[in-house]
């Protein structure tokens, strides 16, 4: 999760194996109240650690600007060009012949260009299902959401990204 969400232009500061050495820092700090409490299941907790450092990491290093209102809510740090490409090809499928490998170019510029339209949280359910491979009780857990509003999202976040891909109108709710 790290890796893939670690912007490239970071790389030269802070490797993602820092990240997780300090995750699991605040993890060890953590560990009994979260063994009295447990508030959800561990590799979720643990993941939300290790997004908080990372989030806090690309504040720092990314957007050190005055405090302005669009920082008042928690941003999503956008998915590095690396991982939007490995979330197209995911997303986009492969093939193999000159012609397909044309017409798999073409679409992967169409889902790219559409993965860009979609609401934040839409990029991020389809993140954490294809790119980190997390399941529904885990996706459940991490965003506090019950797991068929999870599958729901899901379901309707790829819905959204075939409309803007056929072309249709209304790839963002209302």
């Amino acid at each position: 999760m790290i890796a893939l969400r670690l912007d490239r232009r970071l790389a030269a500061r802070i490797d993602p194996s820092d990240v997780v050495q300090e995750a699991l820092m605040d993890a060890a700090e953590k560990l009994s109240d979260y063994l009295r409490q447990q508030p959800l299941p561990f590799y979720p907790w643990l993941r939300r650690l290790a997004w908080e450092r990372l989030v806090k990491l690309h504040r720092r290093h990314m957007s050190a600007q005055k405090r302005s209102v669009c920082r008042e809510q928690e941003p999503i740090p956008p998915l590095p060009n690396e991982s939007v490409l490995k979330l197209v090809d995911l997303l986009a499928g492969s093939g193999t012949s000159p012609s397909e490998g044309l017409v798999r170019s073409e679409l992967r510029h169409r889902v790219k260009a559409a993965l860009a339209q979609l609401p934040e949280i839409d990029q991020e359910i389809l993140a954490m299902r294809y790119l980190e491979q997390l399941s529904s009780p885990e996706i459940s857990a991490f965003l506090e959401i019950g797991e068929s509003a999870v599958r729901m999202r899901h379901r309707r976040a790829l819905e959204r990204l075939s409309r803007l891909l056929s072309g249709e109108r209304g790839g963002q709710e209302p």
